[in-house]
């Protein structure tokens, strides 16, 4: 009999030494897929100081964490108002570690992430990717997301995404 992983999902603070541990885990597959190379100390020094995660929290974001059955860090996402009309939320930094991966995490994370930004008020959410993240533009548009035109602030990515919530 197979056993099947469970998990559950909640907002968690995005400081602290194991946050910034995971994302530079999440900051080094990145690299590594994208750029088709490792990263080196100084990029991901410079990443994480260019594009910092701590405006994943309220009141104007959130940062969701999967955990397994043992407390383990699986995965994470946050979520982040940006300003304009409709009320738009962007889902940032959607990570499935690996231990983590073949279950349907990605999903639950892309759901709980779409019902914390309908929570804070958006009635719609973005977000961005590169054309080496196979999985995650999948995953996009398996759950309703169409492409778009690039939004403010993120022209380096490859795939931007739009999905009006319901």
């Amino acid at each position: 009999m197979a056993c099947v992983p469970t998990w559950t999902i909640g907002p968690e603070p995005v400081i602290g030494a194991a946050v910034d541990e995971v994302m530079r885990e999440y900051f080094t597959e990145m690299g590594r897929r994208v750029l088709g190379r490792s990263a080196t100390e100084a990029e991901l020094r410079t990443v994480l100081a260019k594009d910092p995660h701590h405006d994943l929290s309220p009141p104007d974001g959130e940062f969701l964490v999967a955990r397994g059955d043992r407390g383990e860090l699986l995965g994470f996402a946050g979520l982040r108002l940006l300003g304009g009309t409709p009320k738009t939320a962007e889902l940032k930094r959607m990570y499935v570690r690996p231990a983590g991966r073949g279950a349907g995490l990605g999903r639950g994370l892309l759901v709980a992430v779409e019902e914390s930004a309908r929570r804070l008020g958006a009635v719609r959410i973005v977000c961005e990717t590169n054309t080496q993240l196979a999985e995650a533009r999948a995953l996009y548009t398996r759950y309703g997301y169409e492409e778009t035109t690039p939004y403010e602030g993120h022209g380096g990515a490859d795939h931007w995404y739009a999905k009006t919530l319901g």
